[in-house]
């Protein structure tokens, strides 16, 4: 159990995370309505919106693959990890920054459920994108 307080534990730990979340996506147009949203967009609209969830999904597994099952690579200093731990750290760091900056508050606002959403993604998107800058100071001493 000590090892998951280690950054190296961390890493994995955000990785499994990524990967749920990226699974998750299975069953999220449902959970916020998009079939009923979507309903009157033309085919195109829909389809485009479908394979960019897809590929979404897919992006989220596999970046939270390399953590999971390759923390100790990243954490050792090699150049490789070093630009997978920066790539990662500006990736969802930006995606951080979208909470706040894209996402308007007239979506959550007056919804619990939405609103509980956003707490819960901004506390995520911060843990995450704080995992990989601390992982990319470390693998940055380690070299």
């Amino acid at each position: 159990m000590s090892g998951l307080f280690t950054l190296a534990g961390q890493l994995r730990l955000v990785g499994a995370v990524l990967v749920g979340m990226g699974l998750f996506h299975a069953v999220l147009p449902r959970l916020i309505g998009w079939p009923a949203d979507l309903a009157g967009t033309a085919l195109l609209t829909r389809q485009v919106a479908r394979v960019h969830l897809f590929f979404v999904a897919l992006t989220c597994v596999l970046l939270g693959a390399l953590p999971l099952l390759m923390a100790p690579d990243l954490l050792a200093g090699t150049p490789l990890g070093r630009a997978v731990l920066a790539g990662q750290t500006l990736f969802w760091g930006i995606r951080w920054l979208f909470e706040f900056a894209v996402f308007s508050p007239r979506i959550w606002r007056g919804d619990r459920f939405r609103t509980a959403g956003h707490i819960a993604l901004s506390v995520l998107w911060t843990w995450v994108t704080a995992v990989f800058s601390l992982a990319l100071a470390q693998a940055w001493a380690a070299r």
